[in-house]
């Protein structure tokens, strides 16, 4: 068991909040305006700080530190600039863990050392036109031919769809039915067949790209097949991961929420004296603490069952439902401490309160994470067709 010092642990987040703060914060209500992801340049000096390689082991360039502070580096991140975030999201908690942790030995020696440097990019294709939160209702194919592995179909809501250059995608290798068909390739950008749609105008994500994924008689070579049909289970346990990342850019929003509420109400006077005496602003403050707490606690307890195998399912439910509803109700609470001022871009707050939207609906909803909390508890699994 990895023995985790609070001294190690508040001096890598005061080094990721030093460069976020410095670096990015600067260029984020930019990326949100022209809705542009952060420059491979960028992307790669976060790869040269050690943060894309956090969770990785060692041998492929990663520093192997608990699951602990690849969180709290995407904590820092995020409370001031999700595209940013997003990135080091994306390796220490997305796709990559699925090859770092079901892959082969030579998947992991040929992806995962362009990613941890941020020479390249993964990204994980599930969702399509007809299946979001039902994925078992997938009919992207990947089938076997002469040629190697034969991909066809559309993903939807891609994060980093057409500027990733690894996907990860899940797919039917098989006829038999359900999820018991299900698999994944990697496919690599410039691949012939492989095609993006327009970028999506989205209400947040604004400097993280989505587009459709199209796979026309892609075709790609047996040594890319990284989960087979079967074995979908470990597939989304993997996917616990991603959750767990998700909840903690939940967690920044809100945190980033109340700190601004906090200093701004100690500063702003109505009446003759700072707003932060009125008793409804005490309520507001603290109700948004209270939540920000709850969810804090809930993502450190799931997170302390990550370390060297998957996380506890459950725990992760309830921590992700729990941070996405907290982040859009602080988020909102904040602007309405702010008053008219909270209503303005000028102290993001609206920026905050948009992608806090957008992290509740990816990875899973709440409504869809209730399910699950109630399956892990009883241990029975629901049909949701009948």
């Amino acid at each position: 068991m990895t023995i985790i010092t609070v001294d190690e642990l508040q001096e890598i987040r005061k080094l990721a909040a030093s460069v976020a703060n410095d670096i990015y914060a600067p260029i984020a209500e930019h990326l949100d305006v022209t809705r542009t992801p952060i420059s491979v340049e960028q992307r790669r000096e976060l790869g040269e700080l050690g943060f894309l390689g956090i969770a990785h082991e060692e041998q492929y360039g990663g520093s192997a530190s608990p699951f602990s502070h690849a969180l709290a580096v995407i904590e820092e991140f995020a409370k001031v600039c999700r595209p940013a975030a997003f990135q080091i999201f994306e390796s220490n908690t997305g796709p990559a863990q699925v090859i770092a942790r079901l892959g082969t030995p030579e998947q992991r020696e040929r992806w995962l050392p362009d990613i941890i440097s941020g020479a390249r990019t993964m990204a994980v294709a599930i969702s399509e036109p007809d299946a979001g939160s039902a994925a078992t209702d997938m009919k992207t194919t990947a089938r076997q031919s002469d040629s190697g592995v034969v991909v066809n179909g559309t993903k939807r809501w891609i994060s980093n769809g057409g500027e990733a250059d690894l996907y990860l995608v899940y797919a039917r290798l098989s006829d038999a039915p359900g999820s018991k068909g299900i698999g994944a390739v990697v496919v690599e950008k410039g691949t012939p067949g492989l095609s993006f749609g327009v970028s999506e105008r989205l209400m947040g994500f604004r400097g993280i790209p989505s587009a459709d994924v199209i796979l026309d008689d892609v075709v790609v070579p047996n040594e890319n097949v990284v989960v087979p049909a079967g074995d979908f289970k470990k597939l989304f346990g993997v996917f616990s991961v991603e959750r767990l990342g998700n909840a903690t850019m939940s967690l920044a929003l809100g945190q980033a929420a109340l700190d601004k509420s906090v200093a701004y109400a100690q500063n702003r006077k109505a009446f003759g004296k700072e707003i932060i005496e009125f008793q409804t602003i005490q309520t507001m403050i603290a109700d948004m603490l209270l939540e920000v707490e709850a969810a804090r606690l809930l993502i450190d307890r799931a997170a302390a069952t990550a370390d060297g195998g998957i996380p506890n399912p459950l725990y992760v439910s309830l921590a992700k439902c729990t941070a996405n509803e907290m982040a859009k109700r602080v988020t909102d609470l904040a602007i309405q401490v702010h008053g008219g001022n909270g209503y303005t871009e000028e102290y993001g707050l609206e920026r905050l309160h948009r992608d806090s939207h957008g992290w509740a609906i990816a990875g899973g909803t709440p409504a869809m994470q209730r399910t699950r909390i109630v399956s892990e508890l009883t241990g029975r699994r629901f049909d949701q067709r009948r």
